[in-house]
């Protein structure tokens, strides 16, 4: 094969590789943040009391979740930006 289509499929299978990671992190996220401030709220109907304990270890939790998120996207715009895998190529 030449470098060229070397290069076109590197940049084909990173283009679906960044898809999947934002797609799939953004999806996870958004279903574990619902589970979460669902279970938050079972809780908080429960024993109304606990409230400031749970609401403290819930922000906690779903900052942890975004964060995981975030991360993924970061590293997704280094793969569409600074691709290390094009250096092989070279």
């Amino acid at each position: 094969m030449e470098n060229a289509q070397f290069l076109a499929m590197i940049q084909a299978y990173t283009g679906i590789g960044i898809g999947l990671m934002i797609g799939l992190g953004a999806a996870g996220a958004c279903i574990g943040v619902g589970v979460m401030c669902g279970r938050f709220l079972e809780g908080a109907a429960r024993q109304p009391e606990m409230i400031p304990t749970l609401q403290g270890k819930v922000f906690l939790l779903l900052g942890l979740t975004d964060a995981s998120f975030i991360i993924a996207v970061g590293l997704a715009m280094l793969f569409a930006f600074g691709n290390p895998l094009l250096a092989v190529i070279q």
